[in-house]
């Protein structure tokens, strides 16, 4: 009782500090910069809530107040039950009543009229929430969960209650209410009015559903077309990451840190750079194409820029997403079921097709769900390499910025778009329904491996090879376009490049940044760093509630995660435009709303890799813990992430690398102030400044694999002690031989 009133007290104290403390409504120039602190508490801009209430004019606050004050009252009620129905009623409450306030009045007064017909004018509106209104809102998010636990809702686990009710929140302002602005304002005409005109014309137009041929050529509709694409790229790209993932584990390969190493390059890097390096090697003046024109006559084509091109760059592309997704599944498969199967007579060929492959359908599911996902929402391969043959993602990218200007016609292609890849959602999850894959169970093993078939072996080898090799001419060309004047044209070598975009000096002491390249760099790496380990808490967590706890709505909540990654990038970037340019929540301009982009756009892979590793520890590892009396929250941190370092690791990689190579919304989220590499990287490119923007391009390879190490090395590695350290050889053998003398009979 103490423990839930000291936890509450908490949470009351944070909804009053929100009410007095800090300023209610949105600051110009940021919370951060603590400038409003002159004007604090008097001046209307920069007030609290209470002051808004009885000094300015803003009389509907007093409703929130009246909440939490509510709440404070029933703390003091010693019915659990009573009090738990008192504090989940006023939460909500309390949440919908700032929702719905929010969204209600605007800058000039009711933005709905209806308010105004059901309440009367008002006197002033109001700016964007701020601090005060976003921890206010938080602390009735609390005492709902608090209230249901009290309850006895999930156990009367506080912890796991208040985690699903944020994530939800998190998930319905940063994924559902961006999403849906963004349709809303489809079907409306300019001043607002409904107007499903336009949607209903580009729902039927002929150019999307054309069935003209059944290989995703030319005369194909676009979403037949990257239907067929991304069919191909997931199929490719999963088959290549579970190559590489039984190298790296079961073999002796010799080059296995350096076969890492060049997984995980095709996703660090800048968008275009792989195409412009396609083209440099294949395109019809490429050094490739021109050798086999000089050496056998071959004459050049055009065959890179249409859905081959597209799909190989795909594939090398999310070969490494694959990989990172399949490693931990594949050291995860216990040898004991294994030595098992070999024990009854079994091959190796029949042991690894009937026990270990089944073993890996978590993640071999998740890796082709994701390259799926990936190759529906690409958009900078797409534009480099597509040429006439338009994808979902650059027709909806030219529907909004380009000389259509057609909104509807955006929303349509994302609908299509968002109804495939929910199909393939459907489809992972029937073919992993009802079946258990858990196979680290706290119980001693052998802890080695069997070796692959021979055959196998020499396949995967076979595959892997001629990719490394293939992979380190792309980047050969790479790092060579950077120290070229003109690439393609002039190859003479020179520095001038990362001159002009790295240069400093020295003066007093004092360091100048005076390259190009150095503000959008600070300014990526410093959203990135922030970025990156929010995504993967977010979605680590949302992955634990998913697997192990039951609760109402758990699978549409896993469809919501879904959706901001299934959506192209370009339509995340318009959504967030749409939803967050005026009240209640303004972001636009400020580097909070990149960071919200980023993780709410990469947070499924975190979650994904997650469910695929915790889909493998036995629910008996939670329970022991629990029955000892550790909290839900003390088994969390001491006894599953430990298992989940491969997982945290992945999401640490692909979140932060995700925040510097993405360009399908940043560029629509960026700023003069916050400016991301990427943004900067495709202005050098459309003012022909390739050498510059190869050189940035290089620069950020090398920060990245240096941030990569350093995240491997903080994180560590996963340690599955396979031995039985109570009943190992020697004890057994001791044992044997006391029974045998007892016993000689």
């Amino acid at each position: 009782m103490e423990h839930r009133n000291r936890r509450l007290d908490l949470t009351l104290g944070l909804g009053l500090a929100a009410f007095l403390a800090v300023p209610w409504y949105r600051i110009e120039g940021g919370f951060f910069g603590l400038g409003w602190l002159s004007g604090f508490p008097s001046d209307a801009a920069v007030a609290p809530g209470l002051a808004q209430i009885f000094a300015h004019g803003r009389s509907w606050l007093v409703v929130a107040l009246v909440l939490l004050g509510i709440c404070a009252v029933a703390r003091f009620v010693r019915d659990p039950a009573r009090r738990g129905l008192v504090l989940a009623a006023a939460g909500a409450l309390g949440l919908l009543f700032i929702a719905a306030q929010g969204l209600a009045i605007g800058f000039t007064g009711w933005t709905w009229t209806i308010s105004e017909t059901l309440f009367g004018p008002l006197a002033d509106g109001q700016p964007s929430m701020g601090a005060g209104a976003v921890l206010a809102s938080l602390a009735f998010i609390l005492i709902f969960a608090f209230g249901l636990a009290e309850r006895g809702v999930m156990k009367g686990d506080a912890f796991i209650v208040a985690s699903i009710a944020l994530l939800v929140c998190l998930v319905v302002v940063f994924v559902f209410y961006p999403v849906g602005s963004m349709f809303a304002a489809s079907v409306q005409d300019f001043d607002g009015s409904f107007k499903p005109d336009g949607f209903l014309r580009n729902i039927q137009d002929g150019s999307i559903w054309s069935l003209g041929c059944v290989t995703g050529g030319e005369r194909c509709g676009v979403a037949w077309r990257t239907l067929w694409l991304a069919l191909m790229t997931a199929s490719g790209s999963t088959l290549l990451g579970l190559a590489f993932a039984l190298v790296a584990t079961r073999t002796r390969f010799p080059f296995k840190k350096g076969m890492r190493m060049l997984t995980v390059l095709p996703i660090i890097t800048p968008p275009f750079v792989i195409g412009l390096a396609l083209t440099l090697l294949f395109g019809r003046a490429g050094v490739i194409t021109e050798f086999l024109s000089d050496a056998f006559g071959i004459e050049p084509g055009r065959w890179l820029y249409g859905l081959t091109g597209i799909w190989i760059a795909q594939v090398l592309s999310f070969t490494p997403i694959s990989f990172l997704v399949l490693i931990g599944v594949v050291e995860g498969v216990s040898p004991s079921m294994e030595e098992a199967s070999q024990t009854l007579r079994a091959d190796r060929w029949r042991t690894f097709w009937n026990v270990s492959l089944p073993l890996m359908k978590p993640g071999l599911a998740n890796a082709f769900l994701i390259g799926f996902i990936e190759s529906m929402a690409d958009f900078g391969n797409p534009l480099v390499l597509g040429g006439s043959h338009g994808v979902l993602s650059t027709e909806i990218f030219f529907a909004v910025v380009g000389a259509q200007n057609d909104p509807s016609r955006a929303a349509v292609l994302a609908i299509i778009l968002l109804c495939f890849t929910l199909s393939a959602f459907l489809a992972q999850r029937y073919w992993l329904a009802g079946k258990n894959y858990s196979t680290v169970t706290g119980k001693g093993d052998s802890g080695s491996h069997i070796a692959l078939p021979r055959s196998l072996s020499i396949g995967v080898h076979a595959v892997v090879i001629p990719w490394m090799i293939f992979t380190v001419v792309v980047y050969g060309m790479i790092l060579f376009g950077g120290f070229v004047k003109t690439w393609g044209l002039d190859n003479s070598l020179t520095f001038e490049h990362y001159i002009k975009a790295f240069s400093f000096s020295v003066t007093d002491g004092v360091i100048a940044w005076t390259g190009v390249a150095w503000n959008s760099f600070w300014t990526t790496m410093e959203i990135a760093l922030i970025s990156a380990p929010l995504t993967a808490l977010v979605g680590l967590l949302t992955a634990y509630l998913i697997v192990r706890q039951r609760f109402a709505g758990r699978d549409i909540f896993e469809f919501a995660l879904m959706l901001s990654f299934a959506i192209p990038g370009t339509v995340i970037g318009i959504s967030y435009i749409i939803a967050f340019n005026l009240p209640p929540l303004e972001m636009t301009g400020t580097a909070l709303i990149l960071v919200a982009c980023f993780v709410f756009r990469n947070m499924p892979v975190g979650v994904r890799g997650g469910i695929a590793a915790m889909s493998q520890l036995d629910k008996s590892l939670d329970e022991a813990s629990l029955t000892l009396r550790a909290t839900s929250f003390r088994t969390l941190r001491k006894v599953i992430l430990p298992l989940l370092r491969p997982a945290i690791v992945a999401a640490l990689v692909y979140s932060f690398v995700r925040a510097i190579t993405s360009i399908s919304a940043v560029v629509f989220l960026v700023s003069a102030e916050y400016n991301m590499a990427t943004s900067y990287i495709v202005g050098l490119v459309e003012n022909g400044e390739f050498g510059v923007a190869i050189a940035y391009s290089s620069a950020l390879i090398v920060v990245m694999i240096t941030v990569i190490t350093c995240l491997q090395l903080l994180v560590g590695e996963r340690k599955l002690r396979r031995e039985n350290r109570v009943f190992g050889a020697a004890p057994v053998r001791a044992a044997t031989k006391t029974l045998s003398q007892e016993n000689p009979a």
